[in-house]
């Protein structure tokens, strides 16, 4: 457990020192998250670095305990400005699904699977 644990802190230490070095617009924390995707992509996952990914799964509700204590910090904010926060939300979802959906068939066009399913003959 010790071992993965020190993996997982070594990946975010190198993304933050890229990140503060070359002066990034990105966190640190992505881009270690991002390297330890790309050595995970070459190598494969070892097992002692799935028993400490679940681990931390298993305490995840616990991760959103500062979220929320930020915003009953800022609550009185949240009331001068809940227009603005109720538009950004409904505008941020829909061009999130738009651009779902793009993607979705853009896969799906790439993939030839639109084809396939179009091929199917109908039992009705």
């Amino acid at each position: 457990m010790l071992r993965g644990m020190t993996v997982l802190l070594i990946c975010q230490l190198i993304g933050e020192v890229t990140a503060r070095a070359l002066n990034l617009p990105m966190p640190g924390p992505v881009l270690g998250m991002l390297l330890l995707f790309s050595v995970l992509l070459w190598r494969g996952a070892p097992e002692w670095l799935d028993q400490v990914a679940q681990g931390l799964l298993r305490f995840l509700p616990l991760f959103f305990v500062p979220a929320g204590v930020g915003i009953m910090n800022h609550v009185q904010l949240m009331r001068a400005e809940w227009l603005a926060i109720a538009i950004t939300l409904l505008v941020s979802t829909v061009i999130t699904m738009i651009v779902t959906a793009g993607v979705l068939l853009l896969f799906l066009r790439l993939t030839g699977a639109r084809k396939a399913s179009g091929n199917a003959t109908n039992y009705d």
